[in-house]
């Protein structure tokens, strides 16, 4: 009778454990629908550092100082959206804008804020956190950390042999979104692998979740967007330098870039960083970071903090499936892709950092240009593709307004295409 009494306790607690885990998955869910509802998202998305577990990188005490005119600049009254003249204080308006800072020539000619943020709001930038852990792949390359963008992932993560990232996928298929993973990034499906990222960063580990991926493509095949791609270059980081992704994150970029402000990186619940999209910056950290680009890689101090040579090759498209069109038979986005940085479906020597929901850092060498948007736009998951395509329309047609020395002789794209594929970007 005892022994029978005992059974059926552990068969009760199993049955408990299990609705447990299961309750805490439809908790995690219910928060996070409501944190992306129209109702809450301006507050969630300048609070969420304060809401999840993150860490804290702190500043330098040196502070790149943004110079300004002495006339603010003016943006100008409309863009061209395939054949459709659309106008611009309406797009800020229908697209969310929560703030837009620019920088010409180095100097912030612009600077504005909605919906209750301001310059000290923290906003998350999504899968712009996956434009700067390229940079930080970069840094421990030219460390000698990481022996060779060709080098298989396994080289440095020999606990992912069995899975997706098993059998040569290499570094460089990561950066270029070209793993082969099967991955849906469809953010209004709660049992997508975006979503269900969350709930084990919630409620388990990034790593262990990357290690249960599974293979859908021949490596290097296929452009499909994975946010799971990035969350494993930020274990390699960690693997090759023996650090810790915020401690890298701090030694070779924020205590480098000028920052005025700490950044805040969202941890899972065994305190690994979301790589793929959990940092948490000011509006004007984010034009200093594309600054850094466009001095391919120089400080505000004239020190070369990432090599030169890295800031072309992640904006290089040379492989079919990565190029932008929106009739790519290999690519599931109508946008190029290189290192973790978006190339638009019209390029003008101009490219991208875009996370969901309305984050872009824009680099446009050509006009020297720098462009951080922060967005809250509710209707990402069903047109966020068109989205992302009418800002980058809008911030073309900026720079070539803001470029006074050089006559705007560049071609105007007419051809309207018949659909552009849905462009997944970053998760939460």
């Amino acid at each position: 009778m005892k022994k029978i009494l005992v059974i059926s306790g552990i068969c009760i607690s199993a049955v408990l454990l299990y609705f447990y885990q299961d309750l805490q998955t439809i908790r995690v869910l219910l928060a996070y629908e409501k944190a992306f509802s129209a109702e809450y998202i301006d507050e969630s998305f300048r609070s969420f550092h304060h809401q999840y577990p993150s860490v804290e990188v702190k500043n330098s005490t040196s502070v790149y100082t943004l110079q300004r005119p002495e006339q603010e600049a003016k943006l100008p009254v409309s863009f061209d959206y395939e054949g459709e003249t659309r106008n611009i204080d309406e797009w800020v308006q229908r697209s969310h804008t929560t703030g837009i800072a620019i920088l010409k020539d180095g100097k912030l000619v612009y600077e504005k804020y909605y919906r209750g943020n301001d310059e000290n709001s923290h906003a998350i930038i999504m899968s712009v956190s996956k434009s700067m852990a390229s940079m930080l792949i970069g840094k421990a390359l030219e460390e000698g950390h990481i022996e060779s963008v060709n080098d298989p992932v396994t080289k440095y993560l020999p606990e992912l042999t069995q899975s997706a990232y098993g059998d040569g996928v290499t570094i460089k298929q990561l950066l270029q979104m070209s793993s082969g993973v099967r991955w849906s990034e469809d953010l209004d499906d709660l049992d997508s692998d975006i979503v269900q990222s969350i709930v084990a960063s919630l409620l388990g580990s990034l790593d262990d979740f990357a290690a249960s991926m599974v293979r859908e493509h021949t490596p290097g095949s296929y452009n499909r967007y994975a946010s799971v791609n990035t969350q494993v270059l930020g274990m390699i980081i960690e693997s090759a330098t023996g650090d810790s992704y915020q401690d890298y994150f701090e030694k070779h970029l924020w205590s480098k870039l000028g920052a005025e402000k700490s950044a805040f990186i969202q941890v899972d619940s065994t305190g690994m960083p979301l790589v793929y999209s959990g940092v948490n910056i000011v509006l004007r950290d984010m034009v200093r970071f594309g600054q850094l680009y466009l001095e391919e890689g120089k400080n505000y101090q004239g020190e070369q903090i990432i090599n030169s040579n890295w800031v072309h090759e992640s904006i290089q498209v040379e492989e079919d499936h990565l190029k932008p069109g929106v009739n790519n038979p290999a690519s599931d986005s109508g946008f190029g892709y290189g290192y973790q940085w978006w190339i638009p479906l019209y390029p003008d020597d101009d490219y991208t950092a875009i996370g969901i929901y309305g984050q872009f850092v824009y680099v446009n060498p050509k006009h020297n240009v720098v462009i951080a948007k922060t967005s809250t736009y509710p209707s990402y998951p069903i047109d966020g593709a068109y989205m992302d395509h009418e800002s980058l329309l809008a911030f073309q047609q900026i720079a070539r307004q803001l470029e006074s020395s050089i006559p705007d002789d560049s071609p105007q794209n007419t051809s309207t295409p018949t659909a552009l594929p849905q462009q997944a970007q970053a998760g939460n």
